[in-house]
């Protein structure tokens, strides 16, 4: 540890992977500010796993092992310095109490399951943080393995939440299986998402947003992708609507997510990518959306926050 603060660590049971981020808070700032100390990432893929609503041993191995992982660097942290929750996958599955008694036993540390709002309110509060800007309304759209989450927010308020249950990992073992890709599965799965957005579009456009921000793996691995493949027009940086479709394209010409030469998609997010660009693509064209910039993770640093926030309190 460097100097004298002391170090928490967010644990992320998402529905694709789980995630841990270590980090401490940077002295002499008046709003905290987290400097990352380390980040572990498990391709667990939770979701996958879920043979009606219940986690297959599979899937529950999967996930005990990678927790079994991540406890050994967390060796001397006590409990108000480590704050687990899990999410959709977990939401979802019918035996989540024989998963998290495995789960727990594993890490060393309680794991909450919580709601959707309760991901979209830390989401945003991680963004707050890390991206600071209190006169501009901004939508995030947070697409992850099983659940996408929407909020529009001022400053560290968020004024709109929803959570639905449209997500890149469910939608890869719906409507690319095996990650083949035609037009008819792409067709559908952004017909699926577009349905889903349309719901809530009118409670998000009365707030008159101004800035669109992506949190998720799905949005930075995007955002690599365009950027290192120069598919958005003029070199620019972050996600764009034609550069969404240039990449579908892509996918199209493919045929087959392992067959697709570009640069910036890492190997172990090539499964997750048709359906996340099939959301991503509606989400443009439901919400009005023109570009993204994409974000380091929401959740995560709103859980540092959180925990960094009930330290200062109780001192």
């Amino acid at each position: 540890m460097k100097g004298s603060a002391p170090l928490f660590a967010a644990v992320d049971l998402g529905s694709n992977a789980f995630r841990m981020t270590i980090g401490q808070p940077v002295p002499g700032n008046r709003s905290p500010v987290i400097r990352k100390v380390k980040s572990l990432r498990e391709p667990v893929r939770l979701a996958e796993g879920l043979r009606g609503d219940a986690l297959d041993k599979l899937a529950l191995e999967r996930g005990w092992q990678a927790l079994e992982r991540f406890a050994r660097h967390l060796s001397g942290f006590e409990q108000g310095q480590v704050r687990a929750v899990a999410t959709s996958a977990v939401r979802q599955a019918r035996n989540a109490a024989v998963f998290l008694e495995g789960a727990e036993a594993r890490l060393g540390f309680p794991i909450s399951v919580i709601s959707g709002q309760e991901e979209a309110e830390l989401v945003f509060s991680g963004i707050a943080h890390t991206m600071p800007c209190d006169k501009t309304t901004r939508l995030v759209v947070d697409i992850g393995g099983g659940s996408t989450e929407l909020i529009v927010g001022r400053g560290k308020q968020p004024i709109f939440t929803e959570s639905l249950t449209i997500g890149s990992g469910t939608f890869g073992k719906r409507y690319f299986p095996g990650g083949r890709v035609d037009s008819r599965a792409l067709q559908q799965a952004e017909q699926h998402a577009t349905l889903a957005f349309s719901q809530v579009d009118g409670y998000i456009r009365e707030h008159g947003w101004h800035a669109a921000i992506g949190s998720s793996g799905t949005a930075r691995m995007l955002s690599r992708v365009l950027k290192a493949n120069g598919l958005n027009e003029g070199g620019r940086d972050g996600i764009t609507y034609a550069g969404l479709l240039r990449l579908s394209l892509a996918l199209l010409e493919a045929g087959q997510v392992k067959r697709l030469k570009l640069g910036g998609l890492q190997e172990h997010r090539q499964g997750m990518l048709p359906g996340g660009l099939a959301i991503m693509l509606a989400a443009f064209k439901v919400f009005g959306i023109e570009d993204m910039t994409p974000s380091e993770p929401g959740l995560r640093f709103g859980l540092l926050h959180s925990l960094m926030d009930s330290g200062a309190a109780r001192h």
